[in-house]
C-alpha cells in the first residue's frame, strides 16, 4: 500500500491510478476489474438511468470488496435522485463533473462520501476548492469526451492548478502509459485518471466495433467539436464530418443541438454504429494498439511508471 501517496490514502487504493467514468464504456465489469487490480474503478453514471445505475452498483459491490466510485455529470437530468441513490447504496467515493460542485458537495460530505471534482481551468479549480471537495482532476485538452473550452493542454493545466489550489491533483488527458504518468507526477500531480486506454479494455462495455476504431485511430483523427454546446473530443467519422461542416457554415446552437439529437453517443460507442454515432475518445487513442484486460493495463502502467521514475534518478 502506498501509504505516503495522498491519493492512495484518500481513496484507500494501492496504486494512484483512476479509471475514467466514461459514458457507455464504464459499467460494473470494468469498474470492479480496475478496483480488484489495486487502482480505482469508476461506474459512469452519465449514460445510465436510475434503475440501471442501481443495478451496476449492486453488481460492482458483489464483484469487488475494494473501493470503487461513481462518476456523476452534474447536468444529468436525474442528478438529485442519483445523489440519494448513492447514499442509499453506501457508495463512498464520487467523482463529479460538468457543473457546479457547490450544489452537492456538502450533501455528499455530510454523508461521509469522498468527493473529487473534474475541472479544466483554474477558475473552476478555485470554486471547487471553496466548495469543499477532497481532490481535483485537472483534465487537459487532449482528453476524450466532454472537455474545457479553453483548450489548455495537460502539460500546461496541471502545474497551473497545482500552483492555484491546496488540494491533491489527479492529472487527466493524454495519459495511457507509465511514461505519461511519470510526466504528470513531475508536473505536480499525485495521481492520474485514464480513460481511453480503459475504453478499449476487455471489460469495457463499449461495442467491439468502437474498440477496433480506437485501435485504428491515427494522428489527427480526433478533434474538439460542438463547442457551442458542451465541447467533446470526437473520433473522425461521417457524423464528425457533418458537425465540422455545420460549424464551418456557422450553424446556430439550436441547429447543432438538433443535428446532435438524442442517443448519438449510445448509437456509436455502445451500439457500434461507426458511421452515424458520436465516438468520444482522446488523442492518446493513437498509441493504443491492443485490447487488454484491465488488470494487465494497471500492472503495465504501474511497472512502466516505476521504471521511468528510476531512470530520472540517473539524470544529472
Amino acid at each position: 500500500m502506498l501509504t505516503t501517496n495522498s491519493i492512495c490514502q484518500l481513496l484507500r487504493i494501492q496504486y494512484p491510478i483512476i479509471q475514467g467514468g466514461m459514458v457507455w464504456c464504464s459499467g460494473w465489469k470494468l469498474a470492479s476489474a480496475v478496483s480488484n487490480a489495486g487502482a480505482l474503478g469508476l461506474i459512469g453514471a452519465g449514460s445510465m438511468h436510475l434503475e440501471t445505475l442501481a443495478l451496476h452498483i449492486d453488481k460492482c459491490q458483489q464483484a469487488t470488496d475494494k473501493p470503487f466510485g461513481v462518476n456523476i455529470p452534474l447536468f444529468h437530468p436525474e442528478v438529485e435522485k442519483i445523489m440519494h441513490l448513492i447514499v442509499e447504496k453506501n457508495v463512498k467515493i464520487i467523482f463529479t463533473s460538468a457543473g457546479n460542485p457547490a450544489l452537492w458537495t456538502d450533501f455528499l460530505k455530510n454523508k461521509g462520501i469522498t468527493v473529487v471534482h473534474v475541472i479544466a481551468n483554474t477558475t473552476f479549480a478555485r470554486k471547487a476548492e471553496s466548495a469543499g471537495v477532497d481532490a481535483l482532476v485537472a483534465e487537459g485538452f487532449e482528453a476524450g469526451g466532454h472537455n474545457g473550452r479553453e483548450e489548455t493542454t495537460t502539460l500546461c493545466l496541471v502545474p497551473l492548478v497545482c500552483d492555484t489550489v491546496n488540494l491533491p491533483i489527479i492529472a487527466a488527458g493524454g495519459i495511457a502509459d507509465g511514461r505519461a504518468m511519470a510526466a504528470a507526477f513531475a508536473l505536480g500531480a499525485v495521481g492520474v485518471q485514464i480513460g481511453s486506454k480503459f475504453a478499449a479494455s476487455t471489460e469495457s462495455s463499449a461495442h467491439p466495433h468502437f474498440k477496433q476504431a480506437i485501435l485504428e485511430a491515427k494522428e489527427g483523427d480526433t478533434k474538439l467539436m460542438l463547442k457551442q454546446l458542451i465541447p467533446a473530443r470526437l473520433l473522425r467519422n461521417h457524423f464528425f464530418d457533418q458537425v465540422a461542416q455545420a460549424e464551418l457554415n456557422g450553424m446556430s446552437k439550436e441547429a447543432l443541438s438538433n443535428l446532435l439529437g438524442k442517443g448519438r453517443a449510445k448509437t456509436g460507442m455502445f451500439e457500434g454504429n461507426l458511421h452515424d454515432g458520436e465516438l468520444e475518445i482522446g488523442q492518446v487513442a493513437t498509441t493504443i494498439k491492443e485490447i487488454k484486460p484491465a488488470a494487465i493495463i494497471v500492472k503495465e502502467i504501474w511497472e512502466e511508471f516505476l521504471r521511468t521514475v528510476e531512470q530520472f534518478k540517473n539524470i544529472r
